[in-house]
């Protein structure tokens, strides 16, 4: 059975930069979830930030860097939480990740544009991106429907031909 790395978030654990939660009900992580096959993560909490916390957004990508509404370099927090996101997958054997849309650790096709302005732009969190870099696919929580074929395809035996038998 194939492992999922989870944000914590979507688990129902407090330790979104507001001290809430995004509970994610779907039967099907809910099913993974009983079977064990759920590696929960919250890359910013391990990378060292509280919760609460103050919002972060990503202010450049190359150097990247991430700064916190006042203006505070969070980047290294950031970036250790991304390689310990890497650690666990590793370590838990995953094969994917399902983590929180649009976040500056998390997001895996838009985050926040870096002016705390509401306005979103292309491109991927810090966690996001490293997992990515390593060949480990990262699915948002509109792209489920993705997430489960995906798992699928990964179970599936392959078909032997008749010639390869």
């Amino acid at each position: 059975m194939k492992k999922i790395l989870v944000s914590a978030c979507f688990l129902g654990q407090k330790v979104r930069y507001d001290g809430q939660h995004s509970l994610l009900e779907h039967t099907q992580i809910k099913q993974w979830q009983e079977e064990g096959r759920i590696v929960h993560f919250c890359p910013e909490m391990a990378g060292g930030l509280p919760t609460p916390r103050l919002p972060a957004e990503i202010t450049s990508r190359h150097p990247v860097m991430v700064v916190n509404i006042e203006g505070e370099d969070v980047t290294p927090q950031f970036l250790h939480g991304a390689e310990l996101a890497v650690e666990k997958v590793k370590e838990a054997g995953a094969c994917c990740a399902l983590l929180k849309s649009r976040s500056p650790s998390c997001g895996n096709r838009e985050t926040y544009n870096g002016k705390f302005n509401d306005t979103l732009t292309p491109g991927s969190g810090v966690t996001a991106s490293e997992l990515q870099r390593h060949g480990i696919p990262v699915f948002n929580e509109r792209e489920i429907g993705q997430l489960i074929e995906f798992i699928a395809m990964q179970e599936t035996p392959e078909v032997l031909h008749p010639e390869e038998r």
